[in-house]
């Protein structure tokens, strides 16, 4: 078990921020297991799923698999919980970034599986969101955004960093043999 310990600090408003981990909640048989493990009343915790390389979490000497169940003495029972800490935290790198900008437009774009056509189709629309209601669909292949033309994984990612949630997203776009122009109005707007 891990009793996170980091510093606090503030970072650029401007910029995405981040601790570096992927984290998890407990299932109820691994609270169960760890409550008898440890002669304790009640498990309780969040699961370290993945530290990144170079984060803030790798520094702090977080490791996959730690299971944090508190934080200056008050415990983590929930991953919501561990989301609200003040911690020192990083710039989000800018390909992270990217992704988010396009999840904060309600859409991903996965890797390929090997033998796909192509690496920038679109895998996952969020219902009810800017890209939904600005006809992104599920297999649209994405040519460029706003007047980047995107061939590679790391151009779309680039593309999206560079966007402002503030403003419409221009995106054009191959759907089977068409080729689409497509606006997807800022997210909250």
């Amino acid at each position: 078990m891990l009793a996170l310990a980091v510093t606090t600090s503030t970072v650029d408003a401007a910029q995405w921020a981040w601790l570096g981990v992927r984290i998890r909640d407990l299932s109820e048989q691994e609270m169960d297991e760890i409550s008898s493990r440890h002669g304790m009343r009640e498990g309780f915790g969040v699961f370290i799923v993945e530290v990144m390389e170079g984060t803030p979490a790798q520094t702090a000497g977080i490791k996959t698999g730690d299971l944090v169940v508190a934080f200056e003495e008050r415990p983590v029972t929930e991953t919501r919980v561990l989301q609200r800490l003040d911690v020192r935290l990083a710039a989000m790198p800018r390909s992270v970034v990217g992704e988010r900008i396009g999840v904060e437009f309600g859409f991903v774009v996965r890797d390929a599986e090997p033998g796909a056509s192509s690496a920038l189709a679109v895998s996952v629309i969020v219902p009810k969101s800017s890209a939904e209601r600005g006809g992104l669909e599920v297999g649209d292949v994405i040519l460029q955004i706003n007047e980047l033309a995107v061939a590679t994984r790391d151009a779309l990612r680039e593309g999206l960093a560079d966007a402002s949630l503030e403003a419409p997203l221009r995106l054009t776009v191959r759907r089977g043999g068409s080729r689409l122009s497509l606006i997807l109005k800022a997210p909250g707007a």
